[in-house]
């Protein structure tokens, strides 16, 4: 079986934002767990933990996601409408800087899990805004445009591989 090949994620730099749009064969129930159950969650994107919570995301829940020689970036869980979109802002830096320890609402940004039903499948749409407050926008955006390839490209692999 072929993973489902998806465009690219696109910036607009007009509105500071990221997003991409992606067709995944598997239900949406199966996708909704992916992006708000932490153990999840850890399979595809980063390792994640929230603090006091087990199970799917709950609004505000804190937590942190780190990926291998990476401070752990920190993490709340800002809106949830299940099972069709869920929200998370966190400040998560370019490499090089320092990783702030708690939320930063000033210079933070957020991403939003937008999920579909659709034949055969689920369609994920990711948006991520408010890269007008991070140090270097334009770097900012370029890198998690670059980002969101790459993991939401393991999130299709895991789902379609029956995992």
């Amino acid at each position: 079986m072929s993973m489902t090949v998806n465009p690219a994620s696109v910036v607009d730099e007009g509105e500071f934002t990221v997003r991409r749009t992606i067709r995944i064969d598997a239900p949406l129930e199966k996708v909704w767990a992916a992006v708000t159950q932490p153990e999840l969650i850890s399979r595809w994107f980063g390792i994640t933990r929230f603090t006091g919570a087990s199970g799917a995301a709950r609004v505000g829940a804190l937590g942190t996601i780190t990926w291998p020689e990476r401070e752990p970036v920190p993490v709340r869980v800002e809106a949830v409408d299940a099972p069709h979109r869920v929200s998370y802002r966190w400040c998560n830096p370019c490499l090089g800087e320092p990783v702030p320890t708690e939320i930063d609402e000033a210079h933070s940004t957020v991403f939003t899990f937008t999920l579909e039903p659709v034949t055969d499948g689920t369609q994920l749409t990711v948006v991520e805004t408010g890269f007008e407050t991070t140090s270097d926008p334009a770097a900012d955006l370029e890198s998690h445009r670059g980002g969101w390839d790459g993991e939401l490209d393991k999130l299709v692999a895991l789902l379609e591989s029956g995992s």
